[in-house]
């Protein structure tokens, strides 16, 4: 540890010398008798280092409180040496929110699916934007940036105000942490916007309306590209963007599953689906068509890109469905609620499901729990849709549980 007089009484040498005082921090001693601060570190594997002034215009206290600052930032996954170049740029005055906002997004999008990035950044760039963009972040007060959700909330887009104001905080508090602004002050919003409605995805779990839609199914007159979608949407029951972005790569045959990667998961987590025989035999009828190409359920305009969001939600009104029948989110729902009423495990309906684990260690690894039962349950889910579809009335039942 450095003291006041140790450093007053080195003299300089026909080389630099360093003195350190520990932590990463030294006092660089020059021929010339210049003295200054450094402080060096390692960020994203590479060796950094950055100046804390000279001494003793910058005291030795006043070095040790940079340098536990610069800690925190590390702590924080912040580089001391890109906040200080902001901070050059605040001063110059490029704080605004805008400015700001862009650098976090660029420092952080990296870690998003593209999907999600496009939205946060399409919301800013259209909502916040044009309202408080030009305005130095450290001026941007509660008020103010009530104003601007409110627009958002006015036009009956609620649940999007919620998230912009999210987005928001997040830029203030990177703000903060780079020393460009205060406080968040989105803090000081919880309640000013009302909450927002549970969502309700609308489905259909009625036994007999089921085998309905399925013999609809059968008969949809679109596209086969379209029609094996549908077809396989209820025997996998995975999310409608996950179906839409099924690549065949992640089929395999053999093992008779489909293995989603965790980047295109919702929570960014490996999931695996067992395949049933009826979803092998749906697969092994598309593969002549798509198979060459990368996804299952390719773009008509581009075999580089998957069919709309939208396609099986417009199959679904062409085959008579309205918004408060069914959507290609109601699989899940039907699937979760008569699989809840036949009696199988709750967890492996749920890891089925692909829904939130809590403890992340177990989320690295939940993606093959209860296996045995869900490849049972999913054969004979599958067996029960075809009895569905034949018209039997099947009454709910308690399945034998799988051993292992």
């Amino acid at each position: 540890m450095l003291t006041d007089t140790l450093i007053k009484n080195t003299k300089p040498k026909a080389k630099p010398q360093k003195l350190s005082d520990g932590g990463g921090m030294f006092l660089l001693v020059n021929p010339n008798g210049c003295r200054g601060w450094r402080f060096s570190y390692r960020f994203e594997g590479k060796q950094k280092q950055i100046s804390f002034g000279v001494y003793p215009e910058v005291s030795l206290r006043e070095a040790r409180e940079h340098r536990e600052k610069a800690r925190k930032m590390l702590r924080d996954g912040i580089n001391p040496s890109q906040a200080k170049k902001a901070q050059k740029e605040s001063a110059s005055g490029a704080d605004t929110f805008e400015t700001i906002a862009r650098e976090w997004f660029q420092k952080f999008s990296s870690s998003w699916s593209p999907s999600h990035g496009e939205r946060i950044i399409r919301r800013l760039e259209r909502d916040i934007f044009p309202w408080i963009g030009k305005r130095p972040i450290g001026e941007v007060k509660a008020p103010e940036l009530l104003s601007v959700l409110r627009r958002i909330e006015e036009r009956g887009a609620v649940e999007t105000a919620h998230r912009a104001s999210q987005n928001c905080g997040q830029v203030f508090r990177y703000a903060v942490a780079t020393g460009r602004a205060e406080r968040d002050p989105t803090g000081d919003l919880r309640g000013a916007i009302p909450p927002t409605k549970a969502k309700h995805h609308a489905s259909i779990t009625d036994p007999k309306e089921i085998g309905g839609l399925l013999r609809a199914i059968d008969a949809y007159e679109g596209g086969l590209i379209v029609r094996c979608a549908l077809r396989l949407a209820p025997l996998v029951f995975v999310r409608p963007g996950e179906l839409r972005r099924a690549e065949w790569k992640e089929i395999n045959f053999d093992k008779v599953e489909w293995s989603i990667p965790g980047e295109k998961m919702k929570m960014r987590e490996k999931h695996v689906v067992p395949l049933s025989k009826q979803a092998i035999e749906i697969l092994q009828e598309l593969q002549p068509l798509t198979g060459e190409g990368r996804y299952l359920f390719p773009s008509p305009r581009s075999l580089d890109r998957p069919m709309s969001e939208n396609a099986v939600l417009a199959a679904l009104r062409r085959m008579g469905y309205s918004g408060d029948q069914m959507t290609g989110h109601g699989f899940r729902s039907m699937a979760s609620t008569l699989l809840n009423e036949q009696g199988w495990n709750r967890d492996a309906i749920e890891r089925q499901l692909a829904h939130a684990e809590r403890d992340e260690i177990r989320a690295a690894y939940n993606y093959a729990q209860h296996m045995p039962e869900r490849r049972k349950m999913m054969q004979s889910w599958a067996d029960y849709l075809d009895q569905l579809r034949e018209g039997t009335v099947i009454l709910p039942f308690q399945p034998k549980k799988a051993n292992g």
